[in-house]
């Protein structure tokens, strides 16, 4: 499974990565660019053909480029969005099972509230506050303009946002892992010479459970990926026109008896995406877990 989804995901990065230099040589189109010969007679998308090998959308605009364009997207938002939930949840967890006490009963009641609110939900409510509004953080009577904050839906906020509701199952598998390591020996001998708790979590600890990190860091992008597109496709992700896999759902429904590939191909796309990184998670779950080495 991890060489699959390991194939699945280089083959997307790579073509995510190759796909500025493709539209240079000619082998790709534009995908912002309404072609002249993009709809039919009756000003419907043309089908998946030799001029246009996987059709066009409603706008004339080349779905092959915008899918591949997508893609380059829907990685960065997943892959960064990953990023900012594994430091929150890794944070949140080691502290609570380090301290553990009142520490680990205030963070795991936090992180309990925020699993109670669906995560597609609040993160449509934290995208709906980037309308433009700026946020002060400092009193009226102060003229700190260097610390307003603009609220703007774009590329940098759309993953912060999935980013802050998608660390909280992170945070407890953590928690429960520190938890079983914080009675070892090797913890018992670092406290007895004297090293500090920052010192024992950070070079003691981390090591022992970087592999259920790289593990959930892999299933937590295929997440990441499909509430970026549940996002897009509600018009709340990264605006148009960049060409984000679940807006161009959204466009394709209304064409889907006619022009069936508008939303099918994009569809695929977030499938491959998704099934790809829960592959290599689970297949590196196989490899980096000794108790499933020691079962086989």
């Amino acid at each position: 499974m991890a060489c699959i989804g390991g194939l699945l995901v280089l083959l997307l990065v790579g073509i995510s990565l190759f796909a500025p230099f493709l539209s240079d040589v000619g082998l790709l189109e534009n995908p912002l660019e309404q072609h002249s010969l993009g709809l039919n007679e009756d000003g419907l998308p043309r089908a998946p053909g030799s001029t246009f090998r996987l059709g066009t959308d409603n706008l004339g605009r080349d779905v092959l480029s915008r899918v591949i364009f997508g893609a380059r997207i829907s990685l960065t938002v997943g892959i960064v969005a990953m990023l900012t939930a594994v430091f929150i949840g890794v944070s949140i967890g080691a502290t609570a099972g380090y301290f553990g006490g009142w520490v680990n009963t205030l963070l795991m009641r936090c992180t309990d509230v925020m699993m109670t609110i669906p995560g597609l939900l609040l993160a449509i409510a934290f995208a709906g506050l980037m309308d433009g509004r700026i946020i002060h953080l400092h009193p009226d009577s102060l003229e700190w303009h260097s610390l307003d904050i603009p609220l703007k839906r774009g590329l940098i906020t759309v993953f912060l946002v999935i980013g802050i509701v998608s660390w909280t199952w992170i945070a407890r598998v953590i928690r429960g892992q520190v938890l079983s390591l914080r009675s070892r020996e090797f913890v018992d001998s670092a406290r007895a010479l004297g090293c500090s708790h920052f010192r024992i979590i950070l070079r003691h600890i981390m090591p022992n459970i970087l592999p259920t990190i790289i593990v959930l860091a892999s299933l937590s992008t295929a997440n990441t990926v499909l509430l970026d597109a549940g996002l897009s496709y509600l018009g709340v992700g990264v605006p148009p026109p960049s060409p984000s896999w679940g807006t161009m759902i959204a466009e394709g429904q209304a064409y889907f008896i006619v022009s069936p590939h508008m939303t099918i191909v994009p569809g695929i796309a977030i499938i491959l995406t998704v099934v790809g990184f829960n592959l290599l998670g689970q297949g590196l779950q196989e490899v980096l877990d000794p108790y499933a080495k020691g079962k086989r």
